[in-house]
């Protein structure tokens, strides 16, 4: 990646300010009311609620400290990366994925149909993970999405899958969260992920001459339900406000995990929670290393505002749309330069 080929570049609207603006405002919320093991009060456990869905409305995006994901496991991981992507090209191609082989190595993937700076590790989190042969509804027929794994460094694999367990079990305790603060049941969400496609990415973003013109991943939306992002210290995700539009970097907090909500919830809810744009900048001097997991439910899955969150007053603002359908389109920008923008959920949204 040293000297910049041009599908890195970004139009000049988007291309990123070196100077920023550092988000104090993303809100940092402290899970320890619901890992305690003593009692908690109604009252602080009801203002934890109130904390994550004004962060959900107000940002889209929030942190977590305190989450109770064992930091040896996240510094386990973090470890395996940094050797798996210091191999030769070579090494690393051995497990590149492709239309068929869903998960493994990638290093040129598109956002917004220009090229990003990175490459990535990709791990389904359900091994192997059961998905339909098609999106055609009587279509019955099962295939399996199993994993990539490289020869080396030998620890890989035992260490993803157990960080993999830990990122479901923090994500079903903000899942419960963020129903509880809809007024929904606790457990509203849980049983939509039953046979989920859940993955961990692992990022790499090598040095970039020219951080002024390119970014590591373009602007975006996560397509999800939910993304739990663990960043190194270097730090360089920026969100966009809702309030003015401006983008404000994430400053990266030790321990801590940055969570936004996706598609799939501002669907669930309405709108009454959105999924926000966010974008990741590189710098020239130093790498970053980052691992979001991404909460995503079986291909099955017809997405839509749920029936308790919508009445005469307040109809549903989308139409239904099928996960795997969904994603299947979104994806084959992955592997060549479409002609079009990705689908997104404003496809389905039911003009007023």
């Amino acid at each position: 990646m040293g000297e910049v080929d041009p599908a890195f570049i970004q139009e000049p609207e988007h291309r990123p300010k070196i100077s920023y603006i550092e988000g104090k405002g993303v809100p940092l919320i402290d899970l320890s009311p619901i890992l305690s093991s003593n009692n908690v009060s109604a009252i602080e456990f009801q203002g934890l609620v109130k904390e994550v869905g004004d962060a959900c409305k107000d940002w889209g995006f929030f942190q977590v400290i305190n989450h109770g994901v064992p930091l040896e496991k996240r510094e386990k991981i973090d470890g395996a990366s940094r050797k798996f992507f210091a191999q030769s090209l070579e090494e690393k191609r051995k497990v590149r994925r492709n239309e068929k082989k869903v998960t493994g190595y990638y290093d040129t993937e598109h956002t917004k149909n220009v090229r990003d700076w990175k490459e990535v590790f990709d791990f389904a989190v359900e091994e192997p993970t059961i998905v339909p042969a098609s999106n055609e509804p009587d279509d019955k027929e099962v295939i399996e999405w199993k994993n990539q794994w490289p020869e080396y460094p030998p620890e890989l694999r035992e260490t993803c899958q157990d960080y993999g367990q830990e990122m479901v079990k923090l994500a079903y305790k903000l899942l419960e969260l963020i129903a509880l603060s809809l007024d929904l049941p606790a457990d509203r969400f849980r049983g939509f992920f039953k046979d989920q496609t859940s993955f961990i990415r692992l990022n790499h973003y090598p040095p970039c001459p020219t951080p002024e013109l390119a970014l590591g991943v373009g602007r975006h939306k996560d397509a999800g339900a939910l993304t739990i992002l663990a960043q190194d210290d270097v730090g360089g995700l920026e969100v966009k406000q809702k309030t003015d539009g401006e983008w404000v970097r994430v400053k990266p907090t030790p321990d801590a995990y940055i969570i936004n909500v996706g598609d799939i919830i501002q669907v669930w809810s309405n709108d009454t929670y959105e999924s926000v744009e966010h974008r990741v900048i590189v710098n020239s001097e130093r790498e970053r290393f980052s691992y979001p997991f991404f909460l995503l439910p079986p291909l099955s899955t017809m997405v839509e505002p749920l029936e308790e969150l919508t009445n005469e007053k307040n109809p549903a603002k989308f139409k239904a749309y099928n996960w795997g359908e969904f994603i299947n389109n979104r994806s084959r920008s992955n592997f060549q330069k479409q002609k079009v923008e990705n689908l997104q959920i404003s496809d389905f949204k039911i003009s007023e």
